[in-house]
C-alpha cells in the first residue's frame, strides 16, 4: 500500500505536551531617563508586559491542537515558549516529559516551529541546501556527505523540485518559501510542530496548497501540531480540538466539531459570530464591543469581563477557573460555575 493511501495510524493517548501553569512577562530595559528619575525618587514602576498568563493544558501524541485569538493575546509568545525559543516566566513547559527549555537552552531537537514569514525565517544569504541541511548535520541526523541526497529526499517530500536546492530564498515565490522553511523543519526529523500562522503572509490561491501539505504529512507522519491561527475557518479545517486564547489565558478549549457548534464562552461566541457564511442570508453584523485591553495593565478578575455583556460583579473580581461544560470541552467562564453575580447597572 502507498503511503498516500495508508490510513493514519491512531493516535497515542499519553500526552506529548504538558503545559503546566505557564506564564511570560516582558519587562523592557528602563530608559536612561527613568534612571535618572529614580535617583531623584521620582521613577515610574517599570512597564510590564503580561504576554501569558498562567495557562495549561495537555496535547496527546498524533493530535492537533488550533490555539486561536484576537492579534496581541499572546498566542505567538506561547507557541515561542513550547517550540523553546523563550523561557517561561514561570511554569513549565515539558515535551515528552522532559522540560523543552533549563537554564536558558532549549533541550531538544524534536520540537520545530515553522514561522509566520518564510521570507524573515530563512537566512537570504544561505542556499537551499545549506538551511536544510544545517540542523540535521549539527545534530548528527545525517552525515554530511549524505546531506545533499538527504535534502533531495526531504524537498520532495513537500513538494519541491530538489534540482531548485542550490538557489537562494530570494529566488521562490512565498508559498515556495513556506515549503522551504516546512522542509527545515520536517529534516530535524520533529515529533511535534509548532506553526505560527504559517500561511498568513501567503495569497489564498497558495494557502490551500500549504494546508493541503501539512495534512498530507501529518496523515504520512502521524505528527503531533499546535497550529496558530486568527483564521477559525483554517483552523476547522487543521485541528483536532480548538483553545480559544484572550489577553494572555486560555478562555475555552473543546474538540473542534462541539467548539464550532456550540460555543460555551462569550468570546467565543462572538468570534464565531462574526465569521461570514454562505447561505445564512442577510444579516447584521454585530462586533465585539470595546477595545482589547492592553497587557500592561490587564483588568482584574476575568479578562474579558469590559467587553463581555453578561459580566457582573463575580466577573470584575474574581478570575474564573477553566473547568469542564462539556464533553472533552472547558471554559472558564462564571456564567457556567456559580454565576456572575447580581448584575449592575452600566
Amino acid at each position: 500500500m502507498s503511503a498516500a493511501l495508508r490510513p493514519a495510524p491512531l493516535p497515542d493517548t499519553a500526552a506529548l505536551l504538558d503545559v503546566r501553569d505557564v506564564s511570560k512577562r516582558f519587562t523592557p530595559p528602563t530608559p536612561i531617563g527613568d534612571r535618572i528619575a529614580a535617583l531623584l525618587g521620582a521613577a515610574p514602576r517599570p512597564a510590564t508586559v503580561h504576554a501569558v498568563d498562567r495557562v495549561s493544558f495537555t496535547l496527546p501524541r498524533g493530535e492537533v491542537l488550533g490555539l486561536v485569538g484576537e492579534s496581541g493575546c499572546g498566542k505567538s509568545t506561547l507557541g515561542r515558549m513550547i517550540a523553546g525559543i523563550y523561557e517561561p516566566s514561570s511554569g513549565d513547559v515539558l515535551f515528552d516529559g522532559t522540560p523543552v527549555m533549563r537554564g536558558g537552552r532549549k533541550r531538544t531537537a524534536r520540537v520545530q516551529m515553522i514561522h509566520q514569514d518564510p521570507f524573515a525565517s530563512l537566512d537570504p544569504r544561505m542556499k537551499v541546501a545549506e538551511t536544510v541541511a544545517e540542523g540535521p548535520i549539527a545534530h548528527r541526523l545525517v552525515p554530511r556527505a549524505g546531506a545533499d541526497a538527504y535534502v533531495a529526499e526531504i524537498l520532495t517530500r513537500v513538494g519541491l523540485d530538489p534540482a531548485l536546492r542550490q538557489r537562494f530564498p530570494h529566488q521562490f515565490s512565498g508559498g515556495q518559501r513556506q515549503r522551504v522553511a516546512i522542509a527545515r523543519a520536517l529534516a530535524m526529523r520533529p515529533d511535534l510542530l509548532v506553526l505560527d500562522e504559517p500561511v498568513a503572509s501567503l495569497d489564498v490561491s497558495v494557502q490551500a496548497g500549504v494546508l493541503n501539505l501539512f495534512l498530507d504529512l501529518r496523515r504520512d507522519s502521524s505528527l503531533t501540531g499546535v497550529f496558530i491561527s486568527h483564521d477559525l475557518g483554517v483552523v476547522r479545517h487543521v485541528s483536532d480540538r480548538v483553545a480559544i486564547m484572550y489577553l494572555g489565558r486560555i478562555v475555552e478549549t473543546a474538540p473542534t466539531a462541539t467548539l464550532y457548534a456550540a460555543p460555551a464562552h462569550p468570546y467565543t461566541r462572538a468570534l464565531l459570530d462574526s465569521v461570514p457564511r454562505l447561505g445564512q442570508g442577510r444579516g447584521i453584523f454585530r462586533p465585539i464591543q470595546g477595545e482589547l485591553p492592553s497587557p500592561l495593565a490587564p483588568p482584574p478578575g476575568c479578562h474579558f469581563h469590559p467587553r463581555c455583556p453578561h459580566a457582573g460583579p463575580r466577573c470584575r473580581a474574581e478570575v474564573p477557573a477553566l473547568l469542564p461544560v462539556t464533553p472533552g470541552g472547558s471554559a472558564a467562564c462564571h456564567l457556567h460555575h456559580g454565576g456572575v453575580g447580581r448584575s449592575e447597572p452600566a
